[in-house]
């Protein structure tokens, strides 16, 4: 028995394995794993750091850093059971280590072979036009990931599910690539302007099951949608409502722009988690009627949507735990996480310009 085979014998009688033994998992080329990205039971999963992921990252990757003690309990949070998982990281080492892991977790996982630098160096896309994942626990204990995405376009997930806030796919220079996103669940469309309303887009997150959820005007353009009206109210899955709020102007000389009762804002609650996205609005009366709000989302740019003394009024009315300014285009906010501080409000800046 020459030297090879005898470790081999060894090792097996000692009750080890090989790497390669252990092995409970796929590995993929480049081609292939762009190929099984693109169906819908499968999540893709960057388990980088936050700082790599936010360098750049696979568009549509939801991110776990494997290095972290509880990356398996992120992980379960954000892959329901039933999907299969694809993992990867810089060089493949680090996602052959997650792969393992999530494995053992009861999920069918396929590894990047080469990790996103082979990616790349097959000149496949990559997009840092999202700063990373907010992450929220809903009352249960899921996970409510929240990625910005450009202007006033949000993408939500919670328990495998897409939800895709007024999608638009260019502006100006900026640009989302939807076809590289998983398909959506639910689309929510505010109003027919075209920083919020994008026909290519709606079409590249739609598949079948998709439900789109707009307010008049887009739903005629479109020749199809589930209409809201301000007031109404739908259970779109047994954890998840929405409800339509009023958005629109009350400054004399911008009341053209938003006109009353046309457009919508959304409070969508999800598994308990109430997340605010308020649309092309001024601060209106309207606001003090929305109440436990845990995520916001306010614009703020004049003359079509508020000024920032109008947002931090609009702020304290609502009272929201977290607060996002959204649709700043050139307006300077820099200064409304400290004009906040004093009342509570963590304020997060993120790429909504």
């Amino acid at each position: 028995m020459n030297m090879k085979k005898y470790l081999t014998f060894l090792l097996a009688l000692l009750g080890l394995n090989t790497a390669c033994s252990q092995q409970n998992y796929e590995n993929a080329s480049v081609s292939d794993f762009a190929a099984l990205i693109t169906q819908p039971d499968v999540v893709l999963l960057d388990v980088r750091t936050d700082k790599e992921f936010a360098e750049g990252h696979i568009g549509g990757a939801l991110h776990a850093d494997v290095n972290k003690d509880d990356f398996i309990e992120q992980a379960r949070q954000l892959v329901p059971q039933g999907k299969r998982v694809a993992v990867y990281c810089r060089s493949g080492r680090r996602s052959a280590n997650a792969a393992n892991q999530l494995a053992k977790a009861g999920y069918t996982v396929v590894n990047l072979k080469g990790g996103i630098m082979e990616w790349q160096k097959q000149q496949m896309p990559v997009t840092t036009e999202t700063a990373g994942q907010d992450v929220f626990k809903t009352k249960s204990g899921k996970t409510v990931a929240i990625y910005p995405l450009l202007h006033a376009s949000i993408r939500i997930v919670f328990d495998g599910k897409e939800i895709e806030i007024d999608p638009v796919g260019k502006l100006g220079n900026r640009t989302t690539d939807y076809a590289a996103l998983p398909k959506a669940d639910y689309i929510f469309v505010t109003h027919e302007h075209g920083d919020h309303f994008d026909r290519a887009a709606i079409g590249q997150l739609t598949a079948t099951g998709t439900r789109l959820v707009t307010n008049r005007r887009c739903a005629d353009m479109l020749g199809y949608g589930e209409v809201m009206a301000n007031g109404d109210h739908k259970e779109v899955a047994d954890n998840i409502s929405v409800e339509a709020v009023p958005a629109y102007n009350i400054t004399e000389g911008h009341l053209q722009f938003h006109p009353k009762g046309r457009d919508n804002g959304y409070i969508l609650t999800i598994d308990g988690l109430r997340i605010y996205i308020a649309g092309d609005t001024e601060n209106i009366p309207e606001m003090t009627n929305i109440k436990d709000i845990d995520v916001a989302f306010l614009p703020c740019n004049q003359p079509y949507t508020m000024t920032t003394s109008q947002f931090v009024n609009a702020a304290r009315i609502i009272k929201p735990r977290v607060l996002f300014p959204y649709h700043y285009g050139q307006t300077d906010i820099s200064q409304l996480p400290q004009q906040l501080k004093a009342d509570g409000i963590d304020v997060r800046m993120r790429p909504f310009d």
